[in-house]
Formats: C-alpha cells, structure tokens, sequence
C-alpha cells in the first residue's frame, strides 16, 4: 500500500511514523508512506498556504493552488506507475467518524491520500473537485488534521497483511465484530494478591473462549450498549 499526506506541518506527521509497528511496516516495504508539505507547492517567494476568508470571520483558510498541485502530481505519478488511486481523504471534524468497518476497509486499498487540514480548513473548492472521503475521528476540534490522519494511517496499516507479527491479534480487536474486547491478563498469575482468572490457566480452551466471549459482552453492555443495538439479538444471547 502506498499512503502519501498532504500537510502545512510535516513534522508533526514525520515523528510518529517512525516508530513502532508503521516503521517496521515501512522498512519491510508492506508500506509506502509519503509525507507533502504543502509550502513546497506554492509558487510565491513567502511560500504563502492560508488566507482569509471570504465573506470575514476569524481564522485563516488553506488555499486551493497548493493542494491541487500537490494532488494533480500525485495522481499524475500513479498514473505513469499504472496505479489507481483509492481515496483522497480529507480529515475534518464535519466528516463521517471512523470506526474499525472503515479501517478494515481502507486496508484493502492499494494508494490513499490523506488531506490534513488547517487553521479554518481548506478552501471548499478542493472539497468538491478532489476529495472523495471525509473523515472525522470524533466529535470535537483539534488544531488540525495531522493527528487524526496519524490515526488513521495507524489504525489501516496494522490491518495491512504482514504487519502484526500475530495475524490473530487484528482480528480479535475490539470493534472487528461490534464487541468490546474481553480483559487480557500476563505473568505473574498473583500480582498484590490479585490473581488471574483460574479459568485462563485452566488450559481448557473451550472453557476460555466461552469466557472471553461473556467478558465481551458484559463489557460492551456496561460501557457501549449502543453497539449492542446494531447486533443481531442472536448475538447478544439475550432472552
């Protein structure tokens, strides 16, 4: 997968992706990340991204020339490479919030591009000509689009087959099938008198399995009932 970011900060961008599960995705070659600074697709010798607003108001707004060059010259190498691009996403609090559905679903793409937005945001114009998805990561305003285009490139790229040493491990996440996750627990058994559940060192995986799934389910009715809903009654073992 190849997932270029648009940003006015690169650097907020640049740190994290250098690290952890990303950066050994990236050095196995399971993933291209390329990181735009949009400063470098400006033609004025102040390097100028943001202006006001039309119409007044406070905050500034990122212009479209900068975006759209960036962009047009990405989709002009895919093109050269025989390559399709998936999605040109754009992080914005206005969007449809992500969830792991979408996750499993952008870990199939072959190229993303991810717009992260600024100050007021970007001009419209680059809403209607070149972004075809928008995504939030919740209900509230951060600085700008950096972090949640982090989240979601870490969210899809752990999905990515190859990545996690334990392929298991991405499909027993919370979210994957509506369900919280169910408690995990590590050496020592007994940590300041408190002990390990005696049925996950039973050795009996069907008495474990059949444990993990009620804790998923206490869980999720206690913290999140509103995925409870989405479930099939079947599911939820309800009377």
């Amino acid at each position: 997968m190849r997932i270029d970011i648009l940003t006015a900060f690169p650097d907020l961008v640049r740190g994290p992706l250098a690290y952890s599960i990303i950066r050994r995705a990236r050095e196995r070659g399971l993933v291209d990340i390329r990181v735009h600074d949009l400063r470098d697709y400006t033609t004025d010798r102040h390097r100028q991204i943001d202006d006001y607003p039309y119409g007044g108001g406070g905050g500034m707004v990122l212009k479209p020339e900068p975006i759209f060059r960036c962009i047009e010259a990405i989709q002009e190498e895919a093109a050269r490479e025989g390559r399709k691009i998936d999605e040109v996403i754009y992080l914005t609090p206005d969007g449809q919030v992500f969830n792991q559905e979408l996750a499993n679903r952008l870990s199939l793409c072959q190229h993303l591009v991810l717009l992260a937005g600024h100050y007021k945001g970007v001009d419209q114009r680059v809403r209607d000509a070149l972004v075809t998805m928008e995504l939030s990561i919740g209900d509230y305003v951060l600085s700008g689009g950096e972090l949640p285009a982090l989240v979601v490139v870490d969210a899809v790229v752990r999905l990515i087959p190859g990545v996690l040493g334990d392929a298991e491990s991405a499909l027993t996440d919370s979210f994957q099938d509506g369900l919280l996750d169910a408690p995990v627990y590590t050496r020592p058994a007994v940590f300041r008198s408190m002990a390990v559940p005696e049925v996950l060192r039973s050795g009996d995986h069907k008495r474990i399995a059949a444990w993990r799934e009620e804790q998923r389910l206490l869980k999720t009715r206690q913290r999140r009932p509103d995925l409870l809903e989405k479930l099939e009654p079947s599911t939820t073992h309800d009377e």
